[in-house]
């Protein structure tokens, strides 16, 4: 199971990570509340443990704008809130289920797993292979091809390649690409994304004579077919 934790207390969110991964499960942690976000529009998690005091964006505000934008993934509050006013509305931001603090770890666990089994959302982590058009990435063996071609793509270009896929029409901000694929969480102040999505179209478009990485001016990139090369 994919999880997110987003947690500011750095034993609280230690003890959990560590409780979470040796019951088998894939686990990412912040502590932000906005890179939270950031995280849920560019990966798919089966479930998301948020504390509700949280810097940059706080834990009902972070859900709301998930269910905003259509992201359903089952979210469970873990707070020292722990009033009926809290719990209600907790809920009604878009909460799943609601655990105050302090708490047991089984309970904990078994209400992660409750919820991933309530879930209907099917995630994209668990097929081997993703596909837009012609376009295959092979998540097992690590590959790409288009029109059953091999691309010789290289680790960050692969990379950048499966956000795309996992989001097609989707707009992909610079910023999305940094910390999905550097895990770099301010801007650099280089051209390190413009190199990279440059190189991979040279080897995803050029060959074929199309546009599959469309430039959103002022906003990012998205994987969008046309049948003429414009950039």
């Amino acid at each position: 199971m994919r999880i997110l934790l987003v947690e500011d207390d750095v034993s609280l969110s230690r003890f959990v990570d560590k409780g979470l991964k040796e019951a088998g499960h894939y686990v990412e942690v912040t502590d932000n509340g906005k890179h939270a976000l950031t995280l849920c529009m560019t990966e798919q998690f089966d479930v998301a443990i948020v504390d509700r005091m949280l810097p940059g964006l706080d834990g009902l505000s972070l859900v709301k704008a998930l269910r905003a934008a259509q992201i359903a993934t089952p979210v469970l509050f873990l707070t020292s809130l722990g009033g009926v006013d809290d719990r209600v509305e907790g809920l009604e931001a878009g909460g799943d289920d609601y655990l105050t603090k302090p708490f047991a770890f089984s309970e904990l666990l078994a209400r992660v797993t409750a919820l991933s089994r309530r879930s209907v959302t099917i995630s994209n982590q668990a097929k081997p292979e993703l596909s837009y058009g012609d376009l295959t990435l092979n998540m097992f063996e690590h590959s790409a091809s288009r029109q059953g071609k091999v691309l010789d793509l290289q680790p960050k270009e692969f990379r950048i390649l499966e956000l795309f896929l996992r989001h097609p029409g989707r707009v992909i901000t610079r910023t999305m690409l940094l910390e999905h694929v550097w895990d770099i969480h301010f801007d650099p102040q280089t051209s390190v994304v413009e190199t990279h999505i440059s190189r991979l179209r040279n080897k995803l478009e050029k060959p074929f004579g199309d546009t599959l990485i469309q430039t959103v001016r002022g906003a990012g990139y998205k994987l969008e077919h046309r049948g003429e090369t414009n950039r």
